[in-house]
């Protein structure tokens, strides 16, 4: 597991501090996600600038006002899209794909899954929260089932995605989900995201106390971290649970993990054959 480093040393090289405190309502958990992408990075022991960010629109898109790195700012659902022509041009940054479950798995579904199936080297991290926070706490296509929304004032009566069951079942060699609740974890599992050499996804499961958990009754963010980790198990002990006990469950860890031809790779061999032919080698 990653060693938390001391705040100082993060902020001055990762953070715009000048911009702090975040807009972000209080308890978010976007805020921890900030902390612990800019540890996860800092453990690479790769350069910031190597770095950049493809961000989507939601409550995480101004991620980028509060951390130094490169960012491209896209329409809602299109990081992925942009991630993937970015690491085409530029296969030597380390592209980070921020996403929210709405853009993620809605309006960008078929980015995702597309990005996932070339395998193609970009870490892409949704962050969770089971809603449409910024717009007004519409249910989004991870809600959960019987969950309560402003479009959904009697309960959600759809079954929601399961992300990193789709990600892997489209090709994603690395995927993994974590908590907010879990920090130790969620950096170690960001930083080997990074530096696993093909499609790597992180889901992490994050704490919306203003909208969803009002809506819900769950209490404030203190009150939704406790339930977020009661409902908690490691994929150790999912092994040994039944269907049945595994209802509801959040099951954390590396879910999936092989080594696969990566498609920036591959794409620049058929580039160079093209030319060899072309010269007539």
């Amino acid at each position: 597991m990653a060693k938390i480093k001391p705040l100082k040393i993060i902020r001055e090289r990762y953070f715009k501090f000048e911009r702090f405190p975040t807009t972000y309502c209080p308890g978010c958990g976007i805020g921890n996600v900030i902390q612990a992408l800019s540890r996860a990075v800092d453990d690479t022991g790769r350069p910031r600038e190597s770095f950049s960010m493809s961000v989507g629109i939601g409550c995480y898109g101004n991620i980028g006002n509060f951390l130094d790195f490169d960012e491209l700012r896209l329409a809602h659902g299109r990081a992925p899209a942009m991630a993937t022509g970015l690491k085409l041009a530029r296969p030597d940054l380390n592209v980070l794909c921020m996403m929210g479950d709405g853009d993620a798995t809605a309006i960008g579904g078929n980015h995702l899954i597309h990005a996932a199936r070339r395998n193609i080297d970009i870490t892409a991290i949704i962050m969770n929260n089971h809603t449409y926070g910024m717009t007004g706490g519409q249910y989004s296509p991870t809600t959960r089932l019987g969950d309560y929304s402003s479009t959904a004032p009697y309960g959600m009566v759809e079954p929601s995605f399961d992300i990193c069951k789709l990600v892997e079942g489209a090709g994603g060699t690395f995927v993994a989900r974590t908590t907010t609740f879990r920090m130790v974890q969620t950096i170690d599992i960001i930083r080997r995201a990074i530096e696993h050499p093909g499609f790597a996804l992180v889901e992490i499961e994050s704490q919306c106390p203003v909208i969803y958990g009002r809506m819900n009754r769950w209490g404030n963010a203190v009150a939704m971290l406790k339930k977020q980790n009661e409902l908690t198990v490691t994929l150790e002990r999912a092994r040994t649970m039944s269907s049945e006990e595994l209802k509801g469950k959040i099951v954390v860890g590396v879910l999936a993990e092989r080594i696969e031809p990566e498609f920036t790779a591959e794409y620049y061999k058929v580039i160079d054959r093209a030319q060899r032919s072309a010269d007539g080698a």
